[in-house]
């Protein structure tokens, strides 16, 4: 599909492409000239907006998935997918901004396993790093490969040649400017995407009549696409979308684990200005997260509408793309698609410098040399570990084939430690009770259990991809291990907890000595 996409570009389109991928990487180079430390390369030397923190975390998040993926999902399941933002997003946002980012930015911690590493010991952090950092190299791998796939199809070049065209882009940039050129190249892209997303959604509606054309085309189909126009599905549908793994498993855990623990997502946050820059942002980018279902999924439903037949859902979008979009449109189209991959590509490896040096490098420095890690050395550590990331990605990216349906399977990836995570953050943060113990033992029978249930899942779950019902019982069986195990191991000192646990200044007899001492001078 998208190599017939190609071969319709005409010499505006293909302008059009070459312009935005070269702003793309003079632009995040340009950044180069601020980045002189650490906390430059890894943070931004916490200078960033709430504006482009929030339009850095909106498109982080939506990536290729959303693009191709999202739209094929509704094709085939219909606005169950459009929870994924809403149910999935909204809620989940307001309580990272309002709950956890707070802790996380006044901490100054680099990384989310840097942070559990304080609250509870070094080994929950390693553990965290490892999985993280994982899950992190194989995403960058396959959305590198993605890339390279969509860009070689495009240009009609070999596959190879356009994996190396895509490390040196989001490499040269990346390598020079840090998240702060990460952030302001996902600015760009974003407003690109948005651009063509509308212009397709408004050409899918036109062409089929309008909504209430295209919701009769599609119920002509058959009885079973009336679930099509329903946002909560039966518990016993055998799709991966039933009301209950929405609500209490999505809307619960899956979303609020993904936006508090997530180090792709939290990371610009920690980058902001100021503690309200960090909040706001995210709340901005809830706000903007509001329209993806409308721009992204909803030409799903026009795709199903006028093509009842195709056999992959994930060339829904590729095929409108085709038909309905004129010249010039289409180039911003096609550049719409590679920002959304090059955006996945340039946060997963951004994201797994940082936890590689902050948490795995630093940590061991610590312990062999007894100092901290020079700010200094971490930087080009940081930046010697982006090429060889980007670089070995390329190198492994032809080994990866594409999953055949990308959103489930991601999805599912993500369950096997997400629950566990969002349950000792939030046991650490709400509990000063739940000790170093409790939470490196919750954690460990928290993965186990999300491996164990993903085997055995399809025999006691309704659902065929039940990763949505694994979160919700991981989560659960951590927050039950790591309460059981804290109860039965010494508390942590005072000192330890002091500016981790939420509610612990109201408490403590320190803190509220230092405020009352702060309150008389000012009267003096």
């Amino acid at each position: 599909m998208i190599e017939q996409i190609a071969q319709h570009l005409t010499a505006i389109d293909v302008a059009i492409i070459v312009v935005y991928m070269s702003g793309v990487l003079v632009i995040g180079s340009l950044f180069a000239r601020y980045v002189h430390s650490a906390g430059d390369f890894f943070l931004a030397g916490k200078a960033l907006p709430f504006w482009a923190v929030g339009m850095s975390i909106v498109v982080s998040d939506i990536g290729a998935t959303d693009m191709m993926a999202g739209t094929g999902g509704t094709y085939k399941y219909g606005m169950a997918q459009a929870n994924f933002d809403w149910i999935g997003s909204m809620p989940a946002m307001l309580i990272a901004a309002f709950v956890f980012v707070p802790y996380y930015w006044r901490t100054g911690v680099f990384t989310i396993p840097e942070f559990l590493g304080r609250r509870y010991n070094q080994a929950v952090q390693m553990l965290q790093a490892i999985i993280w950092l994982g899950f992190m190299f194989s995403m960058l791998a396959i959305m590198l490969w993605m890339s390279a796939t969509f860009l070689a199809d495009v240009f009609g070049m070999e596959r190879v040649v356009a994996v190396w065209i895509t490390v040196a882009i989001v490499g040269i940039y990346t390598v020079s400017g840090g998240l702060a050129a990460v952030v302001m190249t996902d600015v760009m892209q974003m407003v690109i995407m948005f651009v063509g997303a509308a212009a397709l959604l408004m050409l899918s509606l036109w062409e089929t009549g309008g909504w209430s054309a295209m919701r009769d085309a599609i119920l002509a189909q058959g009885p079973e696409t009336a679930e099509h126009f329903s946002l909560l599905l039966p518990h016993n549908t055998t799709g991966p979308y039933p009301w209950t793994g929405i609500v209490f498993s999505l809307g619960i855990i899956m979303s609020t684990a993904y936006f508090v623990g997530n180090q792709a997502v939290v990371q610009r946050a920690l980058g902001a200005r100021s503690e309200w820059d960090a909040k706001a942002g995210m709340i901005f980018a809830g706000f903007l997260k509001l329209f993806i279902p409308v721009l992204i999924f909803l030409p799903g439903l026009a795709a199903r509408a006028m093509y009842p037949e195709l056999e992959d859902p994930d060339s829904a979008m590729p095929k409108l793309v085709l038909d309905l979009l004129p010249p010039g449109l289409t180039g911003l189209m096609v550049a719409a698609f590679f920002a959304a991959l090059m955006s996945s590509v340039d946060s997963f490896l951004n994201s797994s410098t940082t936890i590689f040096t902050s948490d795995i490098y630093a940590t061991f420095y610590e312990r062999i040399r007894g100092q901290s890690l020079p700010t200094r050395h971490a930087l080009i550590l940081g930046r010697i570990l982006t090429v060889v990331l980007i670089v070995s990605s390329g190198l492994v990216a032809k080994y990866v084939d594409r999953f055949e349906t990308i959103y489930t399977a991601i999805q599912t990836i993500l369950s096997l430690f997400q629950g566990p995570t969002f349950a000792i953050l939030l046991l650490g943060i709400l509990w000063s009770r739940a000790t170093r113990w409790g939470g490196l033992v919750g954690l460990i029978c928290g993965v186990l259990a999300t491996g164990t249930l993903n085997i055995i899942g399809a025999d006691i779950f309704p659902s065929e991809d039940p990763f949505l019902f694994v979160s919700f019982w991981s989560f659960l069986l951590t927050l039950a291990v790591t309460a059981v195990v804290s109860l039965a191991t010494p508390p942590e000192s005072p000192e330890k907890l002091r500016g981790l646990v939420f509610g612990y200044v109201l408490y403590d007899e320190r803190t509220q000595q230092l405020l009352q001492q702060g309150v008389r001078e000012s009267e003096a």
